[in-house]
């Protein structure tokens, strides 16, 4: 068995980088920026007032001052205003060449076009400069960034009408197995539903994949070999789920063979989901058809390669820092990643922690990783934990 690390590290070296399109600006969202992403205007691109009141010179304040004009926003004064003048001037509007400040009109008395301040005025008083925000030719955002609707409203002020973003991956998964069925599919007394494909894939199309359901073979080896070739043809990633262990029935690797595909590791350290396996070419990941297993190995290995294959700088999942709800018991051989519930800082791990309980995944919201030999743990001792 290799480290979690060490199988990590070989997925991530051997993620190619998929090519890039042009998606409109409004299709971007979730997508990973290509390229850095540069500014090609100025915001604002004038000075603008950050308040209503009034465009004023400091120097003339308190006042009296002649109110001349009026700038409100995408309609300007569009003269300066000379010493002894002001304009009225609402949020947003271009302020006039020659005024330094704006008066609030809550500190402001007028009386027709004669205005004096009731409070103190000092120059850059409630004014937004040209390129406060950002200036042409800045990098608003880097590529690799996972670009979230925030990051869309700043490309879209910068000018943006689209955006150059990474390919989608393409991830096709095959379930394996005699006692498999599709949910909502009547199931034999010896069958199970195939549970885990559906939650496997919109895991990876919340990592920006796109996916291939190539369905459910039966223990045939033959028939699997057809797949997985259909599989890697079609797709950037095969996935595989259930028979990559050693048992009579555990035809897929075999099957594997039969096509030219050998794995370039085959079992891991980790818990749950010893019997993982990785082949780099082509992309194929054998996960284990156990529905818990799978989806943790999913967290930790395929979502990973999906995000380093679309040029994320730091695909791994983010490691946090908490403080244990219970006490917990020494760990073995493997890295264990234990199902758990979060609250504040303080992290409680299940009591039953069996890979067969979906019940106990669906319930929890993060994994409470336990490093192989790790001794045995108090409540309010230090830990660190994945998010789910």
């Amino acid at each position: 068995m290799i480290s979690v690390d060490e199988a990590q590290a070989l997925l991530l070296a051997a993620a190619p980088r998929l090519g890039a399109q042009d998606v409109p600006l409004a299709d971007a969202a979730g997508r990973v920026a290509a390229a850095d992403i540069v500014a090609l205007r100025t915001q604002p691109p004038f000075a603008s007032s950050a308040m209503d009141g009034y465009a004023v010179r400091a120097t003339d304040m308190p006042g009296p001052v002649r109110v001349v004009g009026e700038s409100a926003a995408g309609r300007s004064f569009g003269a300066p205003i000379a010493p002894g003048e002001a304009v009225r001037i609402f949020t947003g509007a271009p302020v006039p060449e020659g005024a330094d400040a704006v008066l609030i009109q809550e500190d402001a008395a007028r009386d027709g076009d004669r205005l004096t301040a009731t409070d103190t005025v000092r120059s850059g008083d409630n004014i937004r400069p040209l390129g406060l925000d950002f200036s042409a030719g800045d990098t608003l955002m880097t590529a690799g960034t996972i670009l979230a609707p925030r990051h869309i409203a700043l490309a879209g002020a910068g000018g943006h009408p689209a955006l150059s973003v990474a390919r989608r991956p393409r991830v096709a998964f095959l379930a394996t197995g005699d006692e498999l069925v599709p949910p909502g599919t009547p199931a034999g007394p010896d069958q199970i539903v195939a549970s885990i494909t559906p939650a496997l894939a919109a895991t990876v199309r919340a990592a920006g994949a796109e996916t291939i359901d190539l369905g459910i073979a039966p223990d045939d080896r033959a028939e699997i070999a057809r797949r997985c070739a259909a599989g890697i043809a079609e797709a950037d990633i095969l996935v595989t789920l259930g028979g990559a262990s050693v048992g009579d029935h555990d035809l897929v690797k075999p099957a594997l063979s039969d096509i030219g595909v050998e794995p370039d590791f085959w079992k891991v350290a980790v818990r749950p989901g010893k019997p993982l396996m990785f082949a780099s070419r082509p992309l194929v990941l054998g996960l284990p058809g156990n529905p818990v297993s799978g989806a943790v190995c999913a967290v930790l290995f395929l979502v990973p390669l999906v995000k380093a294959m679309q040029g994320v700088p730091s695909p791994l999942p983010e490691v946090f820092e908490g403080v244990l709800g219970r006490d917990i018991a020494a760990n073995g051989v493997r890295r264990d990643h234990m199902r758990a519930v979060r609250d504040g800082r303080t992290i409680t791990p299940a009591s039953r922690q069996d890979s067969s309980m979906l019940a106990t995944l669906a319930s929890s919201e993060v994994l409470l990783v336990r490093q192989p030999h790790e001794p045995a743990a108090k409540a309010g001792d230090p830990c660190v934990y994945i998010a789910l």
